[in-house]
């Protein structure tokens, strides 16, 4: 007991808006209902746990995620309610000291765990209907920082050390956790094609349809990482469980569930890490960084891509590189800072042509493609275009260079592709190829599961204002009007940009 309130657990307890009474008989009905009826507690020991700092046992603390989760919607772990007992309790985020705010990085083994119980808890808020969204972002300075002399150093992989105490096993966390036990090279194969199944799912259909399928099998891998395998095949599980976790983060991403989102990106840094790799780290957070991008917030994925391309360490392939600069160069599009954008664009093309294709690129880089580096290109100069208009032409330039190489059934790429062009056509005083390329959007739309298509779609909705006395656009505002979802609010996550 530190003797100090536990301020995450009473701010999450304030908008639960339980009496101390009622969560005490709450605690004591799902307890028996997973398997626990011996469990009894009572008003005096909540008012403990959240007055004077005291940490219950387990499976309290499971008890009380699984009790906030359901109540709030969204995924609520034990760190949050600070109940961690190898860490400070009772922190709100940003608290924690300056080496480790909000007990991000956690320790190294606690991975497994951390990845078990929040795939657990997103599982079950998938079981019971719930949105879960409604938690804050934190800010990239916030991540960055906490995560720099961490990511930095070499990584002391469990499977490296004596297998003495694992706490793995002494510590379970969440639900839904599969039982540890050995795994062979061909069953890490089969989860190595079931990545590659998935991502061509995401690419072609969009993150809603294939999402609680990507996390249940990332949930599986974490009871897998429980037990100690051999060096050569924990590391490859490392690698399945970041691969999937930017997968599962990527997914949320795309549907809308930015703070869940961005936990499944940390998550997939730390299990690269774990299994050795940094580059994959660094390209985990790079998706963090796109995603602040994407919701208004180009300061905060700066800080994200310089933590990304630092502590990616130095064996980045000329290819990894270029796309990092393109992240960069939207970034600072969205800044309106033109000058700093075109040499960023600049470094991005030299490393793309000085790839040599000698080394095979990790499986996670097989998708970046000539035509993904003009769609970023081309979106980086229609980001601009909003603060200097002779961009639009730039942006149209690259938006047909992706589009004519775009065969590979990415169906969400095209979408994109299509909307650069449009919304750069409008801004460079074209509606008639505008309305073209606007309609030829729409027409995939229908059959996509991403928010972010339509988040998209709204910001060039709103550049058809101009022309709304052409007959054409119009109509095409009509269209575009019966089809837009409702704007999704600040909780989650704020305001997109192009």
């Amino acid at each position: 007991m530190s003797g100090q309130p536990n301020t995450r657990l009473a701010d999450l307890f304030g908008l639960a808006g339980w009496s101390k009474g009622e969560l005490a008989r709450l605690v004591n009905k799902q307890a028996a209902a997973m398997g626990h009826p011996q469990l009894s507690t009572d008003t005096s020991r909540v008012r403990r746990w959240i007055d004077m700092g005291e940490i219950p046992r387990d499976p309290v603390p499971r008890v009380l995620a699984a009790l906030f989760t359901e109540r709030l919607g969204r995924v609520v772990t034990i760190e949050d309610l600070g109940l961690v007992r190898h860490g400070r309790a009772g922190k709100r985020q940003g608290d924690g000291n300056a080496e480790h705010p909000d007990g991000v990085p956690w320790a190294p083994e606690r991975t497994a765990a951390v990845l078990t119980e929040f795939t657990g808890m997103d599982l079950m808020l998938n079981r019971r209907g719930l949105v879960g969204a409604g938690a804050a972002l934190a800010a990239g300075s916030t991540l960055s920082s906490a995560m720099y002399d961490w990511l930095h150093t070499d990584p002391t992989l469990k499977a490296d050390a004596p297998a003495l105490d694992d706490p793995l096993h002494a510590d379970p966390a969440g639900f839904d956790r599969y039982e540890a036990a050995p795994v062979g090279s061909q069953e890490i194969e089969e989860l190595e094609r079931s990545v590659e199944v998935f991502r061509a799912w995401d690419a072609a259909r969009g993150g809603g349809l294939q999402r609680k399928a990507v996390v249940g099998q990332l949930n599986e891998v974490g009871g897998m990482l429980a037990y100690h395998h051999p060096p050569h095949l924990q590391r490859r599980l490392w690698g399945v469980a970041a691969n999937l976790a930017v997968l599962a983060g990527w997914m949320s991403h795309d549907v809308g569930l930015e703070p869940t989102a961005q936990k499944y990106f940390v998550i997939a840094a730390h299990a690269a890490r774990e299994g050795g790799d940094r580059p994959r780290a660094g390209e985990a957070l790079s998706r963090a960084a796109r995603q602040m991008v994407h919701l208004g917030r180009p300061g905060d994925a700066l800080d994200l891509m310089k933590l990304a391309q630092s502590g990616a360490g130095d064996r980045l392939q000329p290819r990894t590189k270029a796309m990092f600069h393109t992240i960069e160069a939207w970034a600072q599009a969205s800044m309106g800072k033109g000058q700093a954008m075109r040499r960023t664009l600049g470094r991005a093309e030299d490393l793309f042509v000085s790839d040599r294709e000698d080394v095979e690129p990790p499986d996670w880089m097989q998708t970046f493609k000539d035509e993904d580096l003009y769609g970023m290109q081309a979106l980086a100069y229609r980001t601009l275009a909003e603060f200097d208009p002779a961009a639009a032409t730039h942006a149209q330039y690259y938006a047909e260079k992706a589009l004519a190489l775009r065969v590979d059934g990415r169906e969400r790429s095209k979408i994109f592709d299509h909307l650069s062009m449009a919304s750069a056509c409008f801004i460079a005083d074209d509606p008639e190829q505008a309305d073209r390329y606007a309609r030829l959007a729409l027409m995939s739309m229908g059959s996509n599961s991403s928010r972010r298509t339509w988040d998209r779609l709204r910001q060039m909705y709103r550049l058809t204002a101009e022309y709304a006395g052409y007959p054409k656009i119009h109509e095409l505002r009509e269209e575009i009007r019966l089809v837009l979802p409702p704007q999704r609010g600040k909780s989650e996550g704020g305001s997109a940009q192009a």
